[in-house]
């Protein structure tokens, strides 16, 4: 019998030291780093990443990036819960079959993952995804949410970028709304183009307030890579993500990464400074200490050594996939983020 990601857990709490059992569910998230198969797409910018581009890119290692990925994909939060995760959001994806290709690898193929993804209008071609364990989650409904964006210089240009992703299900028989983003990069200057994360931040927002108009005490799970650290205004201000969790009120988000963030630790770094752009929010309703329901635990930052740079110019830096030279046989230029969720056994 498989373990999958659900085990029992015995801990002593602090009143009166009763010991006691917890499931324990990890949900997490990872950008893959441009994870293109080996074929032209004459509708997207995917020329570099074809075996007459500029990577070289041929289907000899894109099956090597597709093991790469699953291999610390199946690490991810194993630790604690002894297989991957039962949700993994993902992002730069070019399409479905890259998503399929990746849960068929060997490592992955046991756990039963099931993919909901659309093609996004991203002017890379890259799209965000939420892969499952069917074990575990039941999707009920999904929807893709457009992201409209237009350059300020030029009003009439359109600023392609991924759509937010919006899922909803019942993992382990509970109701949860998944969002997978990756909202624009700082490409440009991080001022200059803040602007469009700060959009980002309204449109999930906006998610989520739909949501929470039809149940106040929603679970809401926000994921992605946000291209800003914890406490950036998109985040801090617009999206409300508070860093506190006993400062709380209805619909507010929790942002456990704010206080890895104060720590000094990142999940991606550039010109020697680390960023925490990948995150994942939870809602109120998920903070709260019920027994009976599955509740927020602890936030991570996968990094495990196999996962780092060992030497050179970027050694202590994320193991990434591609540099100046190509494919360099690494993972991704960002370390994977998880939480876990846990509910008593009664």
């Amino acid at each position: 019998m498989l373990l999958f990601c659900s085990i029992l857990w015995s801990s002593h709490l602090a009143l009166g030291q009763e010991k006691r059992d917890y499931e324990v569910v990890s949900v997490a998230f990872y950008n893959l780093e441009n994870l293109f198969d080996s074929h032209d797409d004459p509708n997207i910018f995917d020329d570099d990443r074809t075996p007459t581009g500029k990577d070289k890119w041929t289907e000899e290692l894109y099956r090597k990036k597709l093991e790469n990925m699953a291999s610390a994909i199946h690490e991810i939060g194993r630790e604690q819960t002894n297989a991957p995760p039962a949700l993994l959001g993902v992002s730069e994806v070019e399409n479905r079959q890259v998503l399929e290709d990746l849960i068929e690898t060997p490592l992955l193929a046991a756990y039963n993952y099931g993919i909901i993804h659309f093609d996004s209008p991203d002017e890379r071609g890259i799209d965000v995804a939420l892969l499952y364990q069917k074990t575990f989650f039941i999707p009920l409904h999904w929807s893709s949410h457009e992201l409209v964006l237009y350059d300020p210089k030029i009003p009439s240009k359109r600023d392609f970028t991924r759509d937010q992703l919006l899922v909803t299900g019942l993992l382990k028989g509970e109701e949860i709304h998944v969002m997978v983003n990756h909202w624009p990069s700082r490409s440009g200057g991080e001022k200059l183009s803040s602007h469009k994360r700060e959009n980002a931040a309204r449109l999930t927002r906006k998610i989520a307030d739909s949501l929470y108009k039809i149940n106040p005490y929603a679970n809401i799970i926000a994921m992605g890579d946000f291209n800003d650290d914890p406490i950036n205004k998109s985040l801090s201000v617009i999206l409300g993500a508070k860093s506190n969790r006993d400062k709380l009120e209805i619909r507010d988000f929790y942002n456990p990464y704010a206080s890895i963030f104060r720590s000094g630790a990142g999940s991606s770094a550039y010109r020697d400074t680390w960023n925490l752009f990948d995150q994942i929010l939870v809602s109120k309703s998920l903070t709260e200490k019920n027994p009976e329901k599955l509740s927020f635990f602890r936030a991570f930052i996968f990094d495990d050594p196999f996962l780092i740079t060992r030497e050179g110019q970027y050694k202590g830096y994320p193991f990434r996939s591609f540099g100046s030279t190509g494919f360099t046989g690494g993972y991704s230029d960002h370390f994977p983020v998880y939480i876990l969720l846990i509910r008593t056994i009664l």
